[in-house]
C-alpha cells in the first residue's frame, strides 16, 4: 500500500500554520489543480489530495488528531473513527446548517467526475469563491441565486416564506437572527437577505438600540415606562435624577445568535426633553428650585456650577 503524503507538505505550509495561512494555501494549490482548470493528468489526484489535506487541517479536533496519531487517525477503527470515517472517501453525506439539511456527494471514483474532498462546512461557498459558481463535478452543474426581503422583525424573529424558485413554489425557514447581506444555502441554490430598516429598532451584530426621549419632571423624580423589544413591550424603571444621555442594558433582549449560541442585548439610550417655552409660574419655580438647590446658572455663558 503505497504511504500517503503528509497533509502540511500536500499544502506547503508549515506545522504551526494559522487559519489564514491554510485557507490561503488551499486557495493557491486548489485554482492550480483543480480538474476544469488543469488538464493534467494528475490533476484530478493531486486535486483530491489537496481537499482531503485542508479537510482534516482546517477542523481543529480533526488537526489535533492528525498531529497526534497521522493517517491512522482517520483509517476504519482508528482512533479518527468518531470523526464520521475515513476522509475523502466516496458516498454520500448529509449537513446541517442552521435549520437547514442539505447533501453532498463526492464523485472522486465516479468515471468521468472530477473528485473533490468532503466535509466542507459550505461546499457552495467554496465553489464561489474559488472558481466564480462553478462546481468542480462539471460544468453543467450550478449553484442559483436568489435575493429574498424581508423586514426587520422576520429577519430578527425568524419566518416561513413562500416563495417561486424554477417554477416550483417552495416555503423556505428563515432562521431567527439573520442580518442584512446573509446568505443561506439550501444545496442546490442560496439566498441572500437583504433586511428592511425600522423606524424604532437599530441593529449593530446581535445588539439592539431603541432611542427614547422623557419629560424633565420623569428624570428628576423617576418613575416607569414602557420599552419596544423585539418580544414586546417590557416595564423600565426610570431612577431619580437620570440625565440625559444615560444607557440601560436590558441583557439577553437582543438578536438571537444564528445556531443557537443565545442572544445579544438591547441597550435604550435616554434623552431628556427640556421645555422650550415655560408660563411665568414655571419660570418661578424654577428660579425658586436654583435658590434653593445649589445650583447656580451664569445666564451670559449657559454654564452651570455647583
Amino acid at each position: 500500500m503505497a504511504t500517503k503524503r503528509d497533509f502540511y507538505d500536500i499544502l506547503g505550509v508549515s506545522k504551526n500554520a494559522s487559519e489564514a495561512e491554510l485557507k490561503a494555501a488551499y486557495r493557491k494549490q486548489a485554482l492550480e489543480w483543480h480538474p476544469d482548470r488543469n488538464k493534467s493528468p494528475e490533476a484530478a489526484k493531486k486535486f483530491k489530495e489537496i481537499n482531503e489535506a485542508y479537510e482534516i487541517l482546517s477542523n481543529s479536533e480533526k488537526r489535533a488528531a492528525y498531529d497526534q496519531f497521522g493517517h491512522a487517525a482517520f483509517e476504519p477503527g482508528g482512533m479518527g473513527a468518531g470523526f464520521g470515517g475515513s476522509a475523502g472517501g466516496p458516498g454520500a453525506r448529509t449537513y446541517r446548517q442552521g435549520p437547514f439539511t442539505y447533501t453532498y456527494t463526492t464523485y472522486g471514483n465516479a468515471p468521468g467526475g472530477s473528485a473533490f474532498g468532503e466535509d466542507f462546512s459550505d461546499p457552495f461557498e467554496i465553489f464561489e469563491q474559488f472558481f466564480g459558481g462553478a462546481s468542480p463535478f462539471g460544468r453543467a452543474a450550478r449553484i442559483s441565486r436568489y435575493g429574498l426581503s424581508l423586514s426587520f422583525m422576520e429577519a430578527a424573529k425568524g419566518c416561513e416564506k413562500e416563495v417561486v424558485i424554477d417554477g416550483q413554489r417552495r416555503k423556505l425557514k428563515i432562521p431567527s437572527g439573520v442580518d442584512d447581506g446573509s446568505r443561506i444555502n439550501f444545496g442546490d441554490f442560496y439566498i441572500t437577505v437583504d433586511v428592511h430598516s425600522d423606524p424604532v429598532f437599530k441593529r449593530e451584530g446581535t445588539d439592539v438600540f431603541v432611542d427614547i426621549t422623557i419629560p424633565l419632571t420623569l428624570a428628576i423624580f423617576g418613575g416607569t415606562i414602557s420599552v419596544s423589544t423585539i418580544d414586546g413591550e417590557v416595564k423600565l424603571k426610570i431612577r431619580p435624577g437620570t440625565q440625559s444621555g444615560t444607557t440601560v442594558r436590558l441583557s439577553g433582549k437582543g438578536i438571537p445568535r444564528l445556531r443557537g449560541r443565545g442572544r445579544g442585548d438591547q441597550y435604550i439610550r435616554i434623552q431628556v426633553q427640556i421645555p422650550e417655552k415655560l408660563t411665568a409660574e414655571q419660570k418661578k419655580i424654577l428660579h425658586e428650585f436654583e435658590e434653593t438647590s445649589g445650583v447656580k446658572i451664569n445666564r451670559n455663558k449657559g454654564d452651570w456650577w455647583f
